[in-house]
């Protein structure tokens, strides 16, 4: 038997990493992607990433193509492992498997295109233009796993700064979730959750735009899931 599959040929794969990196700009969901300046694909957009290096597993490949991308040395505020991509024909130069990653970070400046891209550049997700290989899939599922984690975990403060008002908070649900929220009902459920947020005893220095009191400053809690979660309306309209 071992020698029936140490003589059984294999043909040769590779792996590269692919990093879907989110980030809000002007209210609306951004993701990182690149200009390729090399085949296949050259001239098209496409994702920050590349081959695993070696000695390197796949967080770290993550992590170096993402930094290397954008041109910061810092981690991002949140990064895990999206799934596998393994269509034979996703990339013509040979079978090439992708685990991608799904990062998040607040107020990401302008990238630096790495050694690989022409160019590099936040572009909001509901306007992209066409992208190499199957990375409009890739996409796909990131925006839908940020989407549903906002739902059952408090990974919406990735994307706040180290305070922030219920407001803001509920911006970023907007934004991710592409849909309007209910002031009063949003913050009502955030309060309600435990270890959600807490408070800081701090408040803002000025009222809101339409005057007011000051709002009260908040942090990321110490909780990992919510419970009870913040459904979308339209999954917390059909379970009733």
């Amino acid at each position: 038997m071992e020698d029936s599959l140490a003589s059984r040929p294999h043909a040769p794969v590779a792996v590269t990493v692919d990093v879907v990196a989110l980030t809000i700009r002007d209210r609306r969901l951004h993701v990182l992607i690149v200009e390729r300046d090399a085949e296949p694909y050259a001239g098209s957009w496409a994702l920050p990433g590349g081959f695993l290096g070696p000695g390197e597993d796949l967080a770290e490949a993550a992590t170096r193509e993402l930094a290397e991308e954008r041109g910061l040395g810092t981690r991002p505020a949140h990064i895990e492992q999206l799934g596998s991509y393994g269509d034979p024909a996703r990339d013509p130069r040979m079978r090439v498997v992708s685990v991608s990653y799904l990062a998040f970070a607040p107020d990401l400046p302008d990238p630096r295109a790495g050694a690989d891209a022409a160019t590099a550049g936040w572009h909001a997700v509901d306007d992209l233009p066409p992208l190499a290989f199957d990375h409009a899939r890739i996409v796909a599922d990131g925006v839908e796993r940020a989407r549903a984690k906002l739902e059952y975990t408090p990974l919406a403060t990735a994307f706040a700064g180290a305070t922030f008002t219920v407001s803001e908070l509920r911006l970023i649900y907007e934004t991710v979730w592409g849909t309007r929220l209910h002031a009063g009902n949003f913050h009502r459920k955030v309060l309600s959750v435990p270890g959600f947020v807490e408070g800081t005893g701090e408040t803002t220095e000025t009222g809101g735009t339409r005057g007011g009191p000051r709002a009260r400053l908040y942090r990321a809690g110490d909780a990992r899931l919510l419970h009870p979660p913040l459904l979308r309306p339209a999954r917390e309209e059909a379970i009733r």
